[in-house]
């Protein structure tokens, strides 16, 4: 299996959007339109990738920074495609280009019952972090 890691554009995002709904379906919000996603690669131009097998989207990360942070988002893998080293390819590359922009220090957010996600970003270096909470607001 011949995997290929390349920068994600807006061009691939029906088939994107397809993969979500497979693996990603609970996190997915209205954030995660196509406009809002072309407007999230544009600002972060080169940081989100695919992993792509055989002409086929396997694999996504998207990644930006606020200029101090860098932060990855629906980091997804197809089930059968999962512990061949696709994920850690697309983190590492994500990361290694924020730090290309000036960014060494990365945040990644999961569900509390997600351990494989825990388990998996715990096995690349990633610390959990237990003196804060994250609090939303939406404007309505």
């Amino acid at each position: 299996m011949s995997v290929q890691i390349k920068e994600m554009t807006i061009d691939c995002y029906d088939e994107i959007f397809a993969m979500w709904q497979i693996t990603s379906k609970r996190a997915l919000s209205e954030a995660d339109q196509r406009e809002e996603i072309e407007y999230y690669l544009n600002r972060n131009k080169g940081l989100s990738q695919i992993a792509v097998v055989d002409g086929k989207i396997v694999g996504t990360v998207l990644a930006g920074h606020d200029g101090r942070r860098g932060f990855i988002h629906h980091m997804a893998v197809m089930p059968q495609y999962r512990r061949k080293g696709i994920a850690k390819a697309m983190a590492t590359r994500a990361i290694e280009k924020l730090a290309q922009q000036g960014i060494h220090k990365t945040h990644i957010f999961t569900y509390q019952d997600n351990s494989c996600g825990q388990s998996f970003w715990s096995s690349i270096g990633f610390e959990k972090r237990d003196d804060i909470f994250v609090y939303s607001y939406e404007k309505k």
